[in-house]
């Protein structure tokens, strides 16, 4: 497709800025494709794009709401899709149409006869098989989509943990500046294909480099030969800043051959899903198999809604009660094809600024919250020294030690083993004796109990 998707300059026919962003956002697409002509930078500013995304984000925890609280919802349903489908509304004015020429005659027109020997249920039953198709297929793109934005972060991530590691503050600082300002860039570049997407340098790139300072003015001076808006080529030489980083701190020699290897791998992961994401968003369905599902829908409607205004009762058989009732069935018959025709289309592309689409900030500031988190983490030292004893201050009274309890005067001395052992020294010059195993037993004749005596006299 063209590469000029966004182009510079307001059309006459914008919202003013007070407007909502959504509703600027509806005003920018011509049947759900950015208008070429809508302008690029000045129609959504990057408070605009945090705005869709805050709300983008509050629309994912709805999920797990009760059923009376989905229902309750209008904007990011399908709804909207419905109620904005002009064929949902010629498919009603039909059946209301026929329902009302019944009831205004009394007799019985031959073409009820004709009628009841049509089987529209086929056709349908032919259509639904290939709306759930596509709706799978666009959901299996959107899904292998969603892996690559965070296949991306993922890989910054590891560099951003072996550059701390392994590499001065410096060099891993330079490292994780120029993949981070790479994958922003990444996004940025998706306006030269597809349909193009909300994120352009002035709104998206220029802020993040401003707040995080990723590039230097002479880096981003080297870098202004490339078209961002328009172009994947400052994501790939960025992508091979990296690289070269990677491989001048192995001639430095902070790292070494199979470390340089493992984050050249990284590297080269995060270019694949990078490349992947554009690969997805330059080739979408095949426009043939979008105008076949289309042709079905716009003749099947109109012929079910025909098919169910004819079967509703004529003449006497006429009833106000089954025309509503058919009527409900017609409408629930549209929400059904035009609702799941909506769905397939509007995940094709899914890096756009609908309440439906990727968080593209969300991935982006996630993946820089955690890298300044790895590259500001400090480990305390596990091998140094304990704190000495306090010291008692100088000229300070010092504590006297304690002095051993004395056993009293003519009580029994405890003794063991080990006390025995310990407590007998060998005289200086003396032969050394070899210790006993049993205690000493004395008999001392002022202090022995009386027991003892007993016992002697017995």
């Amino acid at each position: 497709m063209s590469s000029n998707i966004f182009a510079s300059g307001c059309s006459a026919g914008l919202l003013p800025r007070s407007a909502p962003p959504q509703a600027r956002s509806d005003e920018r697409r011509q049947n759900g494709v950015i208008k070429k002509d809508s302008g690029s930078q000045e129609d959504l500013s990057f408070q605009d794009l945090a705005s869709i995304e805050k709300e983008r984000r509050q629309l994912l925890l709805r999920s797990e709401l009760p059923f009376w609280r989905i229902l309750s919802y209008y904007r990011g349903t399908s709804l909207r899709a419905v109620v904005s489908d002009s064929l949902v509304w010629t498919t009603l004015l039909i059946y209301v149409w026929i329902r009302w020429r019944a009831n205004t005659i009394d007799y019985v027109p031959a073409a009820v006869a004709m009628m009841e020997k049509t089987n529209v249920n086929i056709l349908g039953g032919f259509l639904s098989f290939f709306l759930v198709l596509f709706v799978n297929q666009t959901n299996d793109r959107f899904l292998e989509m969603y892996g690559f934005s965070k296949a991306c972060s993922g890989r910054i991530q590891d560099i951003a943990g072996v550059a701390k590691t392994q590499l001065p503050y410096e060099v891993a600082d330079r490292l994780v500046c120029h993949f981070n300002a790479a994958h922003i860039a990444g996004y940025v570049g998706l306006n030269a294909i597809g349909q193009g997407s909300p994120y352009s340098k002035s709104n998206f790139f220029d802020h993040y480099n401003a707040k995080h300072h990723l590039l230097t003015k002479n880096e981003m001076k080297i870098l202004s030969h490339h078209d961002m808006d328009n172009s994947g080529l400052c994501m790939k030489e960025l992508t091979t800043w990296c690289q070269q980083d990677v491989a001048q701190a192995r001639k430095d020699g902070l790292i070494d051959a199979h470390q340089e290897k493992s984050m050249h791998d990284k590297i080269l992961q995060f270019r694949a899903a990078m490349d992947g994401m554009y690969d997805y968003t330059d080739q979408p369905p095949h426009f043939f198999y979008i105008h076949f599902l289309v042709l079905l829908s716009a003749l099947y409607l109109p012929l079910f809604a025909i098919d169910m205004a004819y079967s509703s009762g004529w003449g006497d058989n006429k009833s106000i009660q089954l025309d509503i009732l058919q009527g409900v069935i017609v409408f629930l018959q549209c929400i059904f094809v035009a609702g799941l025709r909506s769905l397939g289309t509007k995940m094709i592309d899914p890096y756009g600024d609908d309440l439906e689409d990727l968080s593209v900030i969300n991935y982006v500031e996630g993946t820089l919250e955690i890298c300044r988190t790895i590259m500001a983490s400090k480990q305390p030292n596990r091998g140094a020294p304990s704190a000495p004893p306090k010291q008692p201050a100088k000229g300070a009274p010092s504590a006297p030690a304690p002095t051993p309890k004395q056993p009293a005067k003519g009580a029994p001395v405890a003794t063991t083993c080990h006390t025995i052992e310990k407590s007998k020294q060998p005289a200086k010059g003396a032969p050394s004796t070899t210790t006993t195993k049993h205690p000493i037993k004395k008999q001392p004749t002022k202090w022995r109990p009386t027991k003892w005596r007993a016992v002697d006299v017995v």
